[in-house]
């Protein structure tokens, strides 16, 4: 009688499937001029979902004007420039009000309206971007106060807080709509250094919860407290951290 033929087989292998974080920001070859006037020519960058990234470089090297493309203030030229999804090369005006409701922006001078208190600032913004309910623009505005450290202050008003708790209430409201991204311009300019540290901390806080943040600043003693990807403007180019 013939011995059963034994059939050898592998062992199956999983292969868990890996998800690469998408690109929040997808310049290739752009060009930003504001008045007429080149200020970067064939800037390349993209920054994935998650990430922190700061942009550094002197005073009038461009780094305001990259933010300021990225919320469709100025129309780059190029091979692509892609913002959360929106085409910058080919967006009309209409479509400027829905990319800004996509991200929180956050100024060094505030930029807050100095005769409502903070509660009403926030409120403010939730009314401009459609939000209806009351009480969950209320609970929406506890909820972000809370996370910058602000619950005890939401009927001060802005000339009652120091500096950095104007600050914070700026952080907050970029916060308001749950942002794909926040894009902070020289958030620490104004402040001491004590003070820039805790903005910084917050800034990582919201990071480290997911949110993409990308920060112009010159503060490099924060920068070498807490480090991450740096995007520096230089003659001109960029110099990415990462090449």
């Amino acid at each position: 009688m013939e011995e059963p033929e034994i059939i050898k087989t592998e062992p199956e292998v999983t292969v868990q499937e890996t998800t690469v974080p998408a690109d929040v920001i997808s310049f290739k070859h752009v060009n930003i001029s504001h008045r007429k006037l080149r200020v970067l020519t064939d800037i390349s960058f993209s920054i994935r979902q998650g990430e922190f990234v700061y942009l550094i470089g002197k005073t009038g090297s461009g780094k305001s004007s990259i933010l300021k493309t990225l919320i469709g203030e100025i129309k780059p030229e190029g091979e692509e420039a892609m913002m959360i999804g929106y085409d910058l090369l080919q967006m009309k005006k209409k479509q400027i009000p829905e990319l800004r409701k996509k991200i929180g922006v956050v100024f060094q001078d505030y930029q807050l309206l100095k005769d409502r208190t903070v509660i009403d600032n926030l409120m403010f913004v939730l009314h401009a971007t459609q939000w209806k309910d009351k009480n969950a623009m209320l609970n929406r505005c506890e909820e972000v106060l809370t996370l910058v450290g602000l619950e005890t202050k939401d009927f001060k008003l802005p000339s009652q807080l120091s500096g950095g708790e104007q600050q914070r209430v700026c952080i907050a409201r970029a916060l308001l709509n749950n942002p794909d991204l926040i894009l902070a311009d020289e958030p620490t300019g104004n402040l001491d250094p004590i003070t820039a540290e805790e903005i910084f901390q917050v800034f990582h806080h919201i990071n480290q919860s997911g949110t993409t943040v990308f920060m112009a600043t010159h503060n490099f003693a924060m920068i070498d407290k807490f480090p991450s990807r740096a995007i520096c403007i230089e003659d001109g180019k960029l110099i990415d951290s990462l090449v």
